[in-house]
């Protein structure tokens, strides 16, 4: 029951978040395909290239079998969700970059409406095998690469009114939409799984 629960949550979430681009203005900076950013000093136009961080991390110490079973589990549920995550993040990017080409509210809505069904076909199988921990894994990894909560992004969206249902149905099995990632704190070890998955290497 409460699998099934997480499923409509986790479902009806990302789904509020990519169908209610259309109704509110959301900026964002981007650069037409092909651009660079850069800037001029003297009479020369110097590019402006962001370097991929170094982050070097001390070998893991575990004290026991069952603190390493759960650093495994970890790195496992990071892989299964950390995808989801910026998934959302691409799409926010990518629909709002393609809706603004409409010209008309009809045709955004018209659109809006057909990538729903998209995602309902292409992701309900797969949420369904998200478990309990995955799925709260999921709201604070949405709040990572999108700089906002699961919260916000639907209250942005949708309203205090629909944010603060979902955020109650949320509550039903332990989770909260308003999950804040803390990368240097709580979240430390998770943050470190995370960028060790972005480098391939683990």
């Amino acid at each position: 029951m409460k699998k099934r629960l997480l499923y409509s949550l986790l479902l009806g979430c990302l789904l509020s978040c990519f169908t209610g681009i259309g109704q509110k203005k959301v900026k964002i900076n981007t650069l037409p395909k092909g651009y660079q950013h850069a800037y001029v000093e003297g009479g020369d136009t110097i590019p402006v290239v962001a370097l991929r961080e170094v982050v070097i991390f001390p070998p893991m110490k575990f004290k026991n079998k069952k603190q390493q079973e759960k650093y495994t589990k970890l790195v496992r549920d990071v892989k299964k969700t950390l995808p989801y995550a910026k998934m959302v993040y691409a799409t926010l990017i990518e629909t709002y970059e393609y809706i603004e080409t409409l010209p008309t509210e009809k045709e955004k809505e018209e659109h809006l409406k057909r990538m729903e069904k998209e995602l309902f076909k292409e992701y309900k199988p797969e949420l369904k095998k998200l478990t309990l921990s995955q799925g709260k894994l999921l709201i604070k990894l949405i709040d990572r690469e999108c700089n906002q909560s699961s919260y916000n992004l639907v209250k942005a969206y949708l309203g205090t009114f629909r944010a603060g249902f979902w955020n109650f149905f949320a509550g039903m099995f332990g989770a909260s939409l308003k999950s804040e990632y803390d990368p240097k704190g709580k979240d430390a070890q998770t943050e470190r799984v995370v960028i060790l998955v972005e480098r391939g290497l683990i």
